[in-house]
């Protein structure tokens, strides 16, 4: 960013400036109703409580003057009740007046909240919502190296240093993320996040719902299961101090001794010790866990950047008037280079807020999870690799659209009238895009051929909201990060000028952390850019 000002600062001088269900979880757009429908029903609650409130107070007086009035009675009945007005008003309290109270209490003013959840039901989150989400907390773990006591204080990197109450996580909480990891088979994340439910328990966080014992035979399962018996040995022992009799776990005692022992009789070879530490250094891990994966996640992490001080050197920013096109001749455009090879460039300040506020709207409604095309059917699918959510908008739509069009037309000199259409995506907590390729391969023949405008030669890529952490681009290939920047687009050729494809522009998008990523993408095709960019027989950018 140095570099940026310094040299637009230099620029600034020589040019004048440009004037001017679900899947609740995948969508911070979606969720920011759920937060008003919340909202709507606390307000409900607070009425029906009010009313509750009025209700008992009104039996409270009725409990208070047949309070006075009984005791008189009951200290000489018969003295009492020979006064003819007393007999008269006890006969009436009882006949009328005790059937007046009864009503009362019998009055259900509940109705009213009750009619309203039962509305707004409608719209919750399921419970496949509440186990994506627990996944997508695991996720960010996992990317971005964060250790479950991180996650539970609510301390996130990139959020202020004192975290809200309603950031952090209670024993319940970091226990049901257990449970979620050993429904999913994940002992790794299990033994993570019941640890923690442990120790905050024995840190004196009080919790109704969960306890040690509970905890512990989690724990104790979860350990074993990643071959560590000693440790699934001191779990049980500890919950049986708890609990005495506690069934599974005398039995798993008997079991974990009785294998402790055989396996203390054995000689370890070298091999099963290289097994052991691979396998815990990949516990956790999924099954389609693939070295490229750790360079994913290095270069979400800031790690891993393979730009020398000699490339950044020849990396200019400039202001770029496309060949004096007329829109850009009086207000050329801020133009930064990202990366030299293949090239990738930054175009500063595109999009006004007002039009990136109107595309937000146009797309909110029509959000839908994100699909891929499968390779192999080429039927489109959601999948795990890629969790947002996406709508399309034509340029028909809105003139704030067109518009889009037509600049993304001006500036990168092709031709947008075979393109897709925009798509907008939201990316909810963890949302993410692991590593893919925009165009298709060789070994994908038919992959637009319903679109019938050839393959996807470059991709327009608009950021339109800044992210607080997480949420990088990134280029697994090359070592590149391109970080969100709202306003600002990145362009590059999927292509090379012969029509094969680079495979260097494999890329991602990296879970969001902290903030809410709003981005639009323009995927331009082939079919009539053969006068606008000229093929070539040798692969050059």
């Amino acid at each position: 960013m140095a570099k940026l000002r310094h040299c637009f600062t230099i620029l600034l001088l020589l040019f004048t400036a440009e004037s001017a269900h679900s899947d609740f979880f995948t969508s911070i757009g979606h969720m920011t109703d759920l937060l008003f429908v919340e909202r709507d029903l606390v307000s409900s609650l607070k009425d029906y409580i009010r009313a509750e409130e009025n209700k008992l107070q009104r039996i409270k007086r009725w409990a208070e003057r047949l309070d006075v009035l009984s005791t008189a009675g009951s200290q000489d009945p018969e003295g009492f009740l020979g006064h003819p007005v007393n007999a008269f008003k006890l006969i009436k309290r009882l006949n009328t007046e005790w059937a007046e109270l009864e009503s009362l209490v019998l009055t259900d003013v509940s109705d009213a909240f009750v009619s309203n959840l039962t509305i707004q039901r409608q719209h919750f989150p399921k419970d496949d919502d509440q186990i994506g989400a627990a996944k997508a907390l695991m996720r960010l773990q996992d990317t971005y190296e964060l250790d479950t006591e991180t996650i539970s204080s609510g301390r996130l990197p990139g959020s202020s240093s004192v975290a809200t109450s309603s950031s952090v996580l209670i024993v319940e909480d970091c226990y049901d993320l257990g449970k979620v990891a050993y429904s999913d088979v994940d002992y790794y994340h299990t033994e993570l996040w019941m640890a923690q439910a442990l120790k905050q328990l024995e840190q004196g966080e009080e919790s109704s719902a969960v306890d040690a014992i509970a905890i512990l035979d989690y724990l104790s399962y979860s350990v074993y299961q990643q071959g560590e018996l000693e440790r699934a040995l001191e779990f049980t022992k500890k919950l049986l101090e708890l609990d005495p009799s506690h069934q599974r776990a005398n039995g798993n005692l008997k079991y974990f001794e009785y294998q402790l022992s055989k396996q203390m009789k054995l000689e370890v070879d070298d091999d099963d010790e290289e097994k052991r530490r691979m396998q815990k250094e990949n516990r956790g891990r999924r099954d389609d866990y693939l070295p490229e994966r750790k360079q994913y996640e290095k270069l979400c992490r800031g790690e891993g950047v393979r730009m020398t001080p000699r490339r950044q050197s020849r990396l200019f920013c400039r202001y770029y008037d496309n060949g004096r096109h007329p829109r850009f001749v009086i207000g050329p455009l801020k133009q930064e280079d990202e990366w030299d090879s293949p090239q990738i460039v930054r175009y500063h300040d595109i999009v006004s807020d007002r039009d990136m506020e109107k595309v937000k709207e146009l797309a909110k409604p029509r959000l839908h999870r994100a699909t891929i095309s499968n390779p192999t059917t080429g039927v489109l699918e959601t999948a795990h690799y890629r969790i947002s959510k996406s709508a399309w908008l034509g340029a028909y739509e809105h003139p704030v659209v067109d518009k889009i069009n037509r600049k993304i037309e001006d500036i990168t000199g092709l031709d947008v009238s075979t393109a897709e259409d925009l798509q907008v995506a939201n990316y909810g907590v963890g949302g993410q895009y692991e590593p893919h390729f925009d165009f298709g391969r060789k070994d994908e023949p038919d992959a637009f051929e319903e679109l019938g405008t050839g393959n996807r030669i470059a991709t327009w890529l608009l950021y339109m909201s800044d992210v607080q952490a997480g949420g990088a681009t990134v280029f697994t290939d090359i070592g590149a990060a391109v970080q969100p920047k709202k306003g600002s687009a990145v362009f590059w050729f999927n292509l090379y000028p012969s029509g094969e494809g680079d495979y260097r522009t494999r890329h991602a998008a990296c879970p969001v952390l902290l903030g809410n990523k709003w981005v639009s993408n323009k995927w331009i095709h082939e079919r009539g850019q053969e006068f606008r960019r000229r093929c070539g027989l040798h692969w050059a950018d």
